[in-house]
């Protein structure tokens, strides 16, 4: 990352966090925000030519790390590489701050990324130390949580300074994102290099007997986990009353991609910040065929967005927001890649223009109704 710099940029259209100043300029200095104003810049600036200026992207849940470590199946990437490959397109799309997605389980036979957390965090961590990573790193431990040694396997990472979210997921067949076992099993030919149909039905089997044999027990422990260490719970693709109430009760922050109405309104209702894909705003509805984030918004129940495996789509789908739902401001759209999931996770000294918050932003240019990240600094230092 480059040294921190005493800078002014002119010119611009800076996004608050209430409001746009349609002309205005921004100080940065040390590494935080300075000063903010309407109008000229007093003094030399560098000039915005009329872009937007923004608070830096914040990303909760993005597991694209996984895509630069295993590029094609049975290839593993140098991990530290990998690491640095995936971080110069989250900067590149505007994020400034991410939560690297980790999956803490081992499951033969499924997938090769499972049981590399550990072995991936120590890459992060490599290319830290190193000064070799333009974003603000942390981790997200997705616990899937009916597999036997999930509990063993997240207190191993669990005392790390960087985990910021720990997920409650269970992607057993037949319920939440893949009610319809016919979606999963055309995932999982497309995840794991064109399994069989009798691949398959060994691998569901498999799941239904761990779910009833540790999912109870693993839940508890994860949550009593979480609470004892002060770490943010999300759940996972909420889709029943019944989620909701476990959500409520283990006291969950986040609901990541619920896949019903009505599980949205509930969770927002007890005050859970509801996160949604921002590839499924882009394409204009979910992959897996359940509820659109659109239609939550238009609701006003789509508090976060995250890019989940594209990382571009997270500022292209804060910016079509407006267009979908005319009651959503670019201020309020801007909030849901920025502010909240900051304030989610408690990250309160970083998304958004404010005197005094971190100088992590981001110069966006709109072009035939695409954006384009022409600048990004991080406290205040120059990095894409």
């Amino acid at each position: 990352m480059t040294a921190k710099q005493d800078t002014i940029i002119g010119n611009a259209r800076l996004v608050l966090a209430d409001r746009v100043i349609e002309q205005g300029w921004l100080a940065m200095s040390d590494g935080r925000i300075a000063e903010f104003g309407e109008g000229r810049a007093p003094g030399a600036a560098d000039d915005a030519g009329g872009d937007l200026l923004m608070p830096g992207l914040i990303e909760l849940h993005t597991d694209h790390l996984e895509m630069h470590y295993v590029p094609r199946p049975k290839v593993f990437w140098n991990p530290v590489a990998a690491v640095i490959s995936y971080d110069g397109q989250l900067a590149t799309s505007g994020i400034t701050t991410v939560l690297d997605s980790l999956r803490v389980w081992r499951e033969d036979g499924a997938e090769e990324v499972d049981g590399r957390a550990g072995l991936l965090a120590e890459a992060i961590t490599a290319a830290r130390e190193e000064n070799l990573l333009r974003a603000d790193h942390f981790l997200h431990l997705r616990c899937e949580i009916p597999m036997p040694d999930v509990v063993a396997e997240a207190k191993e990472l669990i005392d790390r300074p960087d985990v910021r979210l720990m997920s409650l997921m269970d992607h057993t067949p037949g319920q939440r994102q893949f009610r319809d076992e016919v979606k999963l099993r055309d995932y999982y030919r497309g995840k794991g290099g064109g399994m069989t149909d009798a691949q398959l039905d060994e691998l569901f089997a498999r799941r239904f007997a761990y779910q009833q044999q540790y999912a109870e027990a693993n839940m508890r422990a994860i949550v009593a986990l979480a609470h004892q260490y002060g770490i943010p719970l999300a759940s996972h693709d909420d889709t029943t009353e019944e989620n909701v109430t476990d959500a409520i009760k283990d006291k969950v922050a986040v609901a990541e991609f619920p896949t019903t109405l009505e599980a949205a309104r509930g969770l927002h209702a007890a005050g859970i910040d509801v996160l949604m894909g921002a590839p499924n705003v882009v394409r204009g509805g979910s992959h897996s065929g359940n509820i659109a984030a659109v239609d939550l918004a238009r609701e006003g129940m789509l508090d976060i967005l995250s890019s989940d495996y594209i990382p571009s789509s997270l500022l292209m789908a804060a910016l079509q927001l407006p267009q979908h739902v005319p009651a959503i401001d670019l201020a309020s759209a801007i909030r849901t890649v920025t502010k909240t999931p900051a304030e989610a996770v408690g990250l309160s000294d970083r998304g958004e223009i404010a005197v005094g918050k971190r100088a992590d932003l981001i110069r966006v240019h709109v072009a035939r109704n695409l954006p384009v990240v022409r600048s990004v600094w991080r406290e205040g230092g120059r990095v894409a």
